[in-house]
């Protein structure tokens, strides 16, 4: 039994290495730097374009990652479509997880236990101090000018189911929320669901999720669908048979897809 504290640490940061692996192999000249606790100050723009509207995208990683580490993503989008997009990819603040015995890495709120399941607890006094600090960041960029319809939010793992509940709580319709191997962060009976607007019911989701995933469990991530719909909720979900707990090339491909369907045109 002794033994036993250094498994579940090891399974735990796996979460992330999978995931930064594929970025690397997207971009081999990209480095790994350490992480800041703050970096939602830090923004990425691509160059601005008259012809092409404004849009942004925030990409929120899994636990332990780091926002740098993930920035590779934009690099995929080469459409024009995405010419006047400003990035934002920050890092979690660290704090002690439940999973990994208490030990310090970054994230973005506890996670009490690995694998999630669908009926895994949560912390949902975490989750919404970090939902608040997600919509202070929507509430600037759509402040210097961005329509709310071209705001997408996006996350993979514990950044995909804070993703799930940044977009269900903030009081406008933006363009989507993309979840990337996530669950629900909160329960079905939770006063959370009193607090979601009809605006916020129309932004749309979209729900991809690994069939072979042993960390965030297929079965967390099919049981998102059902409760977005009881809600009044739209999503659109893809499962991927042979995938673990990573994102594929397949995966941010769609993505990109899925974006330029809902990008609102320049005025």
């Amino acid at each position: 039994m002794k033994f036993m504290p250094f498994i579940k640490p090891i399974l735990v940061f796996s979460l992330t290495l999978s995931s930064a692996a594929l970025l690397v192999f997207l971009s081999p000249q990209t480095q790994n730097p350490s992480h800041t606790s703050s970096s939602f100050s830090t923004m990425s723009s691509s160059s601005s374009s008259s012809t092409v509207a404004r849009s942004f995208v925030l990409w929120l990683h899994g636990l332990g990652d780091s926002g740098p580490a993930n920035e590779p993503i934009k690099n995929l989008f080469t459409s024009p479509h995405f010419r006047n997009t400003k990035w934002l990819f920050p890092s979690a603040p660290d704090a002690p997880v439940t999973c990994n015995y208490g030990h310090v890495m970054p994230s973005w709120f506890d996670i009490h236990e690995i694998p999630v399941t669908a009926d895994s607890p949560q912390d949902e006094a975490g989750l919404l101090k970090a939902v608040k600090n997600v919509h202070a960041t929507i509430d600037k960029e759509i402040a210097d000018g961005t329509d709310p319809k071209n705001v997408f939010i996006c996350g993979f793992s514990q950044g995909g189911a804070l993703t799930l509940a940044s977009v269900l709580l903030y009081p406008k319709t933006l363009g989507g929320g993309a979840v990337f191997s996530g669950w629900v962060p909160f329960n079905s009976s939770s006063s959370i669901t009193g607090q979601i607007t009809p605006e916020a019911k129309r932004t749309p989701i979209l729900w991809s999720h690994g069939i072979v995933d042993r960390t965030v469990l297929f079965e967390a991530g099919q049981a998102g669908p059902p409760f977005l719909e009881k809600i009044g909720v739209g999503c659109e979900f893809k499962a991927y048979p042979g995938l673990a707990h990573s994102i594929s090339n397949e995966e941010l491909r769609n993505l990109e897809s899925w974006i330029k369907a809902r990008l609102q045109s320049s005025s």
